[in-house]
């Protein structure tokens, strides 16, 4: 079953997909969320519309999502298991697909305890290899996760997260492997800083035929300065930044760090294109949308091809 995505459609037709992301606001103006989407327009093929991350309160991914298709964008839905049971989640699917979202990112979700809320129950009914596996039966097969039959079943384009990164690395290419027999269409990795551990994870990949069955995006965030380099490293879980990246970084003048970061992004986004088993990249510029088509151009992905189903293999 076709999506109807554009995401979906430029992944089928062989190009090389490239992607964004968005983080809604702290609160209900609209106009915040505008302001981000605006330099992303024609910049992407598909924006991530972040659900409740790093466990703060947010504007709701699915209402976010909705004022991006406003704004000219296609949004990639995420939904987190940390915050819902599969009633909800089954219902904000359906409530999704009805409003023109195509595109849906199964997550766990970062723990409620790293948050503003850190005494809340977390939900986590089922994890993210059970919502994949749960929102493909929705589309493929017409069925809720209960059994009863869906009279417009939502026919989302399917993504997933994965870490390469994450001990022991010789299990992270099987945890993937799940996630495409569950039913991912496309995965989006963690920030990649260790191209060595990418590489050797990639490899992986396509020896077990796994690129075959789904398309992986990986995933880029530039280094907007060293102190920037040292948090991710020391900080945030899951993250593997080598030294010799600081070092790089290290080494310039402070006013140039941002556009080393910015550099170093773009020589991972060259390698990634001639990567057999990458399909794209998913660019994470984390509170820097402005210079996404900075970004965009010094990594030589424009103009965004426009892709009709007759183009579709």
């Amino acid at each position: 079953m076709k999506s109807g995505s554009n995401l979906e459609k430029i992944l089928r037709s062989g190009n090389f997909a490239f992607t964004g992301e968005l983080g809604p606001p702290r609160g209900a103006n609209v106009d915040a969320v505008r302001k981000k989407a605006a330099p992303l327009k024609g910049m992407v093929d598909s924006v991530n519309i972040t659900d409740n991350q790093t466990a703060m309160v947010r504007m709701s991914s699915w209402a976010a999502s909705i004022i991006a298709i406003q704004e000219g964008l296609e949004p990639n839905y995420q939904m987190v298991c940390r915050d819902r049971n599969r009633l909800a989640m089954q219902a904000d699917i359906l409530g999704a697909y009805a409003h023109g979202i195509r595109n849906l990112l199964c997550l766990s979700g970062d723990h409620q305890q790293f948050g503003d809320h850190p005494n809340a129950k977390g939900v986590f009914d089922i994890d993210s290899i059970q919502l994949v596996n749960m929102v493909k039966n929705m589309r493929d097969e017409g069925k809720f996760m209960g059994g009863a039959a869906i009279d417009t079943p939502p026919g989302m384009f399917i993504g997933a997260a994965a870490n390469p990164f994450a001990d022991p690395f010789e299990w992270r290419v099987y945890r993937l492997a799940k996630k495409v027999k569950a039913g991912a269409d496309f995965v989006q990795t963690q920030c990649i800083y260790n191209m060595k551990k990418m590489r050797e994870w990639v490899r992986q990949a396509n020896d077990m035929g796994l690129t075959e069955n789904v398309y992986i995006l990986a995933g880029v965030t530039p280094m907007k300065s060293l102190g920037m380099a040292r948090y991710m490293k020391s900080k945030v879980p899951g993250m593997d930044v080598p030294d010799e990246l600081i070092n790089r970084i290290k080494g310039v003048n402070k006013k140039n760090q941002a556009d080393e970061g910015i550099k170093i992004a773009c020589e991972q986004i060259e390698e990634f294109k001639a990567m057999k088993g990458v399909a794209g990249v998913h660019l994470m510029a984390i509170e820097w949308e402005h210079r996404v088509p900075e970004i965009a151009e010094r990594a030589k992905v424009l103009p965004r091809p426009v892709i009709k189903d007759e183009d579709i293999k």
